[in-house]
């Protein structure tokens, strides 16, 4: 048995100021008091993993270049485009409808495994949120809400993240397909999985945030934790990967990196001083970014940064949150990347040769999210995509060029040479502060192993207790 601890920020201070400062989407910052959650592992695992075919560290760290074709999964429900967050809400759900209408026409679809998501019960979305925050998602409706105006306030559902018809169904079909893009996975049922509806990375355990309810890349994380030893979460969202970084903040057994824009900006955390702590120490990282980067900007940072991490870290899989609102045009976003500039970090993380698990996030100009996921899923597949967007049911999106690469703009570039000097050094020093992880052939799966179906549901025994020695909730998961 291999146990698992969530501890209460009482033990932790988070970021460098006594107070926690979040930034609205739509109005200035205010103050957040939440608690967060930390995943800590306990004991010697070593044995655990290795019974389970998982490899302590993985031995196929990159020659640089992608080593042929990959067998990918790809996750998406025909009805994710049909939920309405309200009106004039810049996210959309229906981007995801226009992405799947682009990979249908372009032919991308059948290179590739299509799955529809089993929905995530309420026992898997309680492996990291709160049972009564999960319950009261289950329950909210627009019809009722003016019942439950206390928990609207205490939950943070309102405003950013309003209350829809199909909430909680939408909530269950997002992060089921994380969860079982993880899960096939673990099982080498696919190299790479991709999710475009998921990577709602803000969501936190006991509240919504940042237009997301339930986070299911944290999710998709604790899955892939069952299988590899150590996990790499790597965010291209304009915003900071905050709910991400909280629940992992406190373990070396999660590395979380985010490149995002950092200031007076939503969410208002991820500082370069903001590293981890305990035994989590240096296993966080932040790129604070200004507006207007371009993609000759970015991956001089993104590519020697990630490399190191690779090299250092070793990863058993990856989690790439593809958040498309740090494109150039975006609604809410204030980079200048190109598509191609997005995507070259989808082509650069997959050309290390370890199990790849995509997620969407952000983009609020829907043609340009379409255009970006649409291109990087042909990254994934090794598949060239024609700039010509074909004859579709949303092809008046594209116009007047009907062409699926936009130039950047001509905003300033505020992110000097010597500012991207002087984050990458700093980030490099950190990195070589940690130590180098060992490097372990994957091994046979035991011939009694039964691989269960990627929509099945998997039993977890919980005990939640509290300590009465030192008030603190320890949350336990056992796996077996």
């Amino acid at each position: 048995m291999n146990y698992f601890q969530f501890f209460p920020i009482n033990q932790y201070k988070y970021g460098h100021t006594d107070k926690q400062v979040t930034f609205s989407y739509f109005r200035n910052y205010t103050l957040n008091n939440n608690p967060f959650c930390f995943l800590i592992p306990t004991g010697d695992s070593s044995s655990f993993f290795q019974s389970r075919k998982i490899a302590i560290g993985s031995n196929s760290l990159p020659s640089g270049a992608d080593m042929g074709k990959k067998k990918v999964c790809y996750y998406y429900d025909p009805e994710i485009g049909n939920y309405y967050y309200e009106q004039g809400h810049p996210m959309k759900p229906h981007r995801m409808r226009m992405t799947h209408a682009l990979l249908t026409q372009y032919g991308l679809l059948q290179h590739m495994t299509v799955l529809k998501p089993s929905p995530a019960q309420e026992k898997d979305l309680c492996k990291f949120h709160a049972e009564d925050y999960v319950s009261f998602l289950r329950r909210i409706t627009p019809d009722n809400q003016q019942d439950h105006l206390r928990q609207l306030k205490r939950f943070n559902v309102g405003d950013d993240c309003p209350v829809f018809d199909g909430l909680y169904s939408f909530c269950q079909t997002y992060a089921g397909g994380s969860i079982g893009g993880a899960v096939k996975l673990n099982y080498e049922h696919c190299d790479i999985a991709i999710n475009w509806a998921g990577g709602l990375h803000h969501a936190k355990k006991c509240e919504a945030s940042g237009f997301c309810y339930v986070n299911d890349v944290v999710l998709a994380i604790l899955e892939l934790l069952k299988f590899h030893e150590r996990v790499l979460y790597v965010d291209i969202d304009i915003h900071h990967g905050d709910g991400v970084e909280e629940a992992f903040y406190a373990t070396d057994r999660v590395m979380t990196v985010s490149f995002h824009k950092f200031g007076e900006y939503f969410p208002g955390t991820g500082g370069i001083e903001d590293i981890g702590v305990g035994k989590g120490k240096y296993y966080a990282l932040n790129v604070p970014l200004d507006d207007g980067i371009d993609d000759e900007s970015y991956q001089s940072l993104f590519k020697p940064i990630m490399r190191k991490v690779m090299e250092v870290y070793r990863p058993g899989t990856v989690v790439l949150q593809c958040g498309a609102d740090s494109l150039s045009g975006d609604w809410l976003g204030s980079f200048n990347l190109t598509v191609k500039g997005h995507a070259e970090c989808v082509r650069f993380m997959k050309s290390f040769n370890v199990p790849l698990l995509l997620l969407g996030g952000g983009g609020y100009t829907l043609r340009n999210v379409a255009r970006c996921w649409c291109y990087e899923t042909g990254v994934a597949l090794g598949v060239e995509v024609d700039d010509k967007v074909p004859e579709h049911e949303y092809i008046e999106y594209f116009g007047p060029d009907y062409t699926l690469h936009v130039a950047p703009s001509n905003m300033k570039n505020k992110n000097s040479r010597e500012k991207l000097d002087r984050i990458r050094a700093e980030l490099l020093d950190n990195i070589s502060r940690l130590p180098h992880a060992p490097s372990v052939q994957f091994q046979e799966r035991p011939p009694d192993t039964e691989i269960p179906e990627a929509d099945e549901d998997e039993d977890d025994n919980k005990d939640e207790r509290k300590d009465p020695g030192d008030d603190v909730y320890v949350h336990y998961m056992r796996y077996n």
